[in-house]
């Protein structure tokens, strides 16, 4: 019996060994703004949860959470948040997700946001991430891929502070400062700028005036619906920080808009570009 046990325990770790867990993917969620940022994490449909969906994160903090391998979804900083001292319900000036609560349970984004987006072991085993200024501007982000084995794992982001040259058609203001930059999408409402109804093929959808201004600044990001050659990157195997306002980051206002100005210095070793998102949905 003890040599049958013997066996079965050989087994057992030779099983392990050829069939290994399923690791989990790391997210580091870096604030580096000078203020109080409130992390968001939706959950894409059919895909189980993770928690929390919505934290605070002060000056200088960092949260690391474990995302599972097939994991979908978004992250996001809301900014301005306060508790209703009448009614106790929590919300946001910007990034809000309506729930009241600093835990968004299921709900996104109310645009503008700056969205970082990722589909974990997709095609292939990789990694699909990418920065989304779509649904509009309100935070500097950064992903930063940590120890992937294959695909590229690029930086991308948005490293400029955008709200204070905001278009003034697209600005989103709290008293006389502007907090947020709305897609023209979303201040218009117009197909043209939607990439919907006549205008929701690669074919019929361009770039507009102001989708420009987000990919002048910030040429990694996705700046309107059909940006995706130079806009989603691929990873294996990695695990990903996440930062708000990541360093060196600046205002938009001292810098040209003008391509040759748009080159930041290395984060770690990958070439960062300043200040292009899939359709939301």
């Amino acid at each position: 019996m003890d040599r049958l046990l013997i066996i079965l325990s050989l087994l057992l770790i030779i099983s392990f060994s050829l069939f290994p867990e399923v690791q989990s993917t790391t997210f580091k969620i870096v604030n580096k703004c000078h203020h109080t940022v409130w992390p968001g994490i939706l959950t894409g449909a059919d895909r189980a949860p993770v928690n929390p969906t919505g934290f605070v994160l002060k000056t200088g903090k960092s949260k690391t959470i474990k995302m599972p391998r097939g994991w979908s979804g978004r992250v996001w900083g809301r900014t301005l948040c306060s508790n209703d001292p009448s009614t106790g319900k929590f919300t946001c000036l910007t990034g809000d997700c309506g729930s009241g609560k600093v835990e968004c349970a299921g709900a996104g984004a109310i645009p503008p946001a700056s969205l970082a987006e990722f589909t974990l072991n997709g095609d292939q085993g990789l990694d699909f991430y990418d920065v989304s200024l779509v649904d509009g501007y309100n935070l500097p982000m950064l992903i930063v891929a940590k120890g992937g084995t294959r695909g590229g794992c690029s930086a991308t982001g948005c490293l400029v502070d955008l709200n204070g040259a905001c278009p003034r058609d697209l600005r989103v203001a709290s008293g006389s400062e502007s907090i947020g930059c709305k897609s023209a999408c979303l201040a218009f409402n117009d197909p043209i700028y939607c990439c919907s109804e006549a205008y929701n093929t690669p074919d019929t959808c361009h770039p507009s005036s102001y989708s420009l201004f987000f990919k002048h600044a910030c040429p990694r990001s996705y700046s309107y619906a059909y940006d995706d050659k130079t806009s989603t990157f691929t990873c294996a195997s990695a695990d990903y920080l996440i930062i708000f306002c990541p360093l060196p980051y600046t205002s938009m206002k001292v810098l040209s808009l003008r391509k040759d100005s748009a080159e930041l210095p290395l984060v770690n070793k990958t070439m960062v570009y300043i200040g292009r998102h899939h359709r939301s949905g």
